[in-house]
């Protein structure tokens, strides 16, 4: 969970970058791209005949460690040795698909995809008109 959130910071402050204009576009025309991968994403399943899924692999991994030890003296010192850690893994595999399935999918989205074009482009328009950009003196 605290990986996810490390993870989601970046994206969160890079989300926040970009002019005025940038940001009413990217807001707005959220629904447009994911349609569009998921096109892309179904299109390219019906070339290849399979999809791709991700799972979560367990392993445990040789490493090494380091220990703090305090000696007779007081000192601390740091004793290094090998250890076994467990580590997450991503694994892709293939997913049979039923073609027919899938052809529907694709031209449900393909008319989808069109209505929120027309839609997109609008908020564009809109997000221009509102936020012009300035041109930089150079």
């Amino acid at each position: 969970m605290i990986r996810s959130f490390a993870f989601l910071l970046p994206l969160a402050l890079l989300a926040a970058c970009g002019t005025p204009q940038e940001r009413c576009i990217r807001g707005n025309t959220g629904e447009y791209r994911v349609l569009s991968n998921l096109l892309a994403e179904t299109n390219a399943n019906l070339a290849r005949g399979y999809a791709w899924r991700e799972r979560e692999v367990y392993r445990s991994r040789l490493d090494l460690c380091r220990r703090a030890i305090r000696d007779g003296d007081g000192e601390v010192r740091f004793v290094t040795y090998s250890c076994w850690r467990d580590v997450v893994d991503v694994e892709r595999y293939r997913v049979p698909i039923d073609p027919a399935a899938e052809q529907r999918k694709r031209d449900y989205l393909s008319a989808k995809l069109e209505t929120e074009t027309a839609r997109a482009e609008e908020v564009v328009r809109q997000c221009r008109a509102r936020y012009p950009e300035e041109e930089s003196a150079g």
